[in-house]
């Protein structure tokens, strides 16, 4: 398990409180979530384990604004976000949050200095990324030498190992500065080998950096390496193991 810090109580930097999530199939509505809760603190590592279909996923994407609860409330720093207007989750999307996925989802069209670059581009107007786009490519370049990738920059993802794509995805996902850093089975794709080098990755992040990480895992041993382990089953959180003390 990784080390840590002991974390300070007091207002979560994000929470999601009595989360409810259903979705349409046919005429039907099949419920997802049924009042699931989750907060963490500033520099926690939080890890929500559960079965394929338990709303593990659902649940990261409400809390990271993707998507909106049918009921329920998330928030940031005590403020609640997701009834904010879409332009302000959008701010938030880009500000405040960022985000990996087990498939990666690197353009294709793009190498993988372009597409770290990628949201910083969104950020600004076409005009202001040409005022700042050396900024913009030397913080593209700083975050690709600190996953690893340095000496893969004119790549594109048809290029890399599943390993160096989840990794620029992790550069993509850091070069705007997020507070909080959302991971949807950051391993699931890979080898028990790389899915390790990723796992040291975050932990060195989370550690050095006091990077805000929730994880969303299936596997238990990748679970155990965060801070605290959150049970997602049927929608409902079941309950909460601690790391021990080091």
């Amino acid at each position: 398990m990784i080390e840590s810090e002991t974390l300070k109580v007091g207002t979560p930097l994000i929470s999601a409180d009595a989360i409810s999530k259903a979705y349409d199939k046919g005429q039907l509505k099949v419920p997802v979530l049924r009042g699931a809760g989750l907060s963490a603190q500033r520099g926690e590592f939080i890890s929500v384990i559960g079965q394929s279909g338990s709303g593990k996923s659902t649940l990261l994407h409400v809390m990271g604004l993707l998507d909106s609860p049918d009921a329920g409330e998330v928030l940031l720093d005590g403020n609640r976000i997701d009834n904010l207007a879409p332009a302000a989750r959008d701010q938030l999307r880009n500000h405040v949050f960022g985000f990996i996925f087990q498939f990666y989802h690197l353009l294709p069209e793009l190498s993988l200095l372009e597409n770290v670059m990628a949201p910083l581009m969104i950020r600004h107007s076409l005009l202001g990324f040409w005022k700042n786009r050396r900024e913009i490519r030397e913080a593209a370049l700083q975050i690709t030498e600190q996953v690893g990738l340095s000496h893969r920059l004119r790549h594109r993802p048809s290029e890399l190992s599943g390993g160096e794509m989840q990794r620029g995805a992790i550069a993509r996902a850091l070069v705007a500065r997020p507070e909080i850093l959302l991971a949807d089975e950051p391993t699931g794709n890979l080898d028990a080998e790389t899915g390790a080098g990723i796992m040291e990755l975050l932990q060195r992040l989370n550690r050095d950096q006091k990077l805000t990480i929730i994880m969303v895992t299936h596997d238990e041993s990748i679970a155990a390496q965060a801070h605290r382990t959150v049970r997602l089953k049927e929608g409902r959180i079941q309950g909460v193991a601690w790391e021990d003390a080091a």
